[in-house]
């Protein structure tokens, strides 16, 4: 279950993609990537793949809402998913780290909160006026929790839910989210349904083999025997 969001930053961040600015290119790599090696456990990552998230292309371009919907995927799981892809965008792009993990991503969105004007929509002239008068700028408003927020406007914290979705609208990133690689093989939606279970078992197996792989884990003491 979601843990309820204790500002309207939370609420918004939720369905904002874990990261937003990335190159085209930067996507590409992660997609080829597959999952990579040590994202989770083999059951969290079959899980992920059932539910349509089949690289870490596609995590990077999810929200934490949409993570979440997966069975036994949570807030830390979400957490490390991030971390796990930041890591593997770190091994291709220079300082990567400093201009895309948590904390400057969401620096970055407060900024471009804190430049919406006063009167910027959805606020009608009474909210307008008000919210002015208190000196607010938008990421001020964000930052405060949902009754304290509420307060300051005059509203419930039920009508909070159209500004928020009025937020998430605006730091949306421009890049469209990248679509599936089997999307690419044609409109048939037969070929495509192969394309995926093909594709999908090229991660798996890549999955298994790195798995394999991995340091130590008793292969010297199996050759042995």
């Amino acid at each position: 279950m979601m843990p309820f969001p204790q500002t309207l930053f939370d609420q918004v961040i939720a369905r904002l993609p874990l990261f937003d600015d990335l190159p085209e290119e930067a996507v590409d790599r992660l997609t080829v990537s597959g999952f990579g090696r040590g994202l989770l456990t083999a059951a969290i990552r079959a899980r992920l793949r059932k539910a349509g998230f089949a690289d870490m292309g596609m995590l990077a371009l999810a929200t934490p809402i949409d993570l979440m919907a997966v069975r036994k995927i949570g807030p830390v799981r979400v957490d490390a998913i991030r971390v796990h892809v930041l890591g593997e965008l770190a091994r291709f792009i220079p300082g990567v780290r400093a201009a895309h993990d948590k904390d400057a991503t969401d620096r970055r969105r407060l900024d471009r909160l804190r430049a919406l004007p006063v009167g910027w929509p959805p606020l009608d002239g009474a909210l307008t006026e008000r919210f002015g008068t208190a000196g607010l700028t938008w990421a001020d408003l964000a930052l405060m929790r949902h009754k304290e927020a509420a307060q300051v406007l005059g509203i419930s914290t039920a009508d909070l839910d159209g500004i928020a979705s009025a937020l998430v609208r605006t730091l949306v990133p421009d890049t469209p989210r990248a679509m599936p690689a089997a999307a690419l093989h044609g409109d048939d939606a037969a070929q495509d349904a192969r394309a995926t279970r093909a594709y999908t078992e090229l991660l798996r197996e890549r999955d298994r083999e790195w798995d394999e792989a991995a340091p130590e884990r008793g292969t010297k003491q199996a050759r042995a025997t």
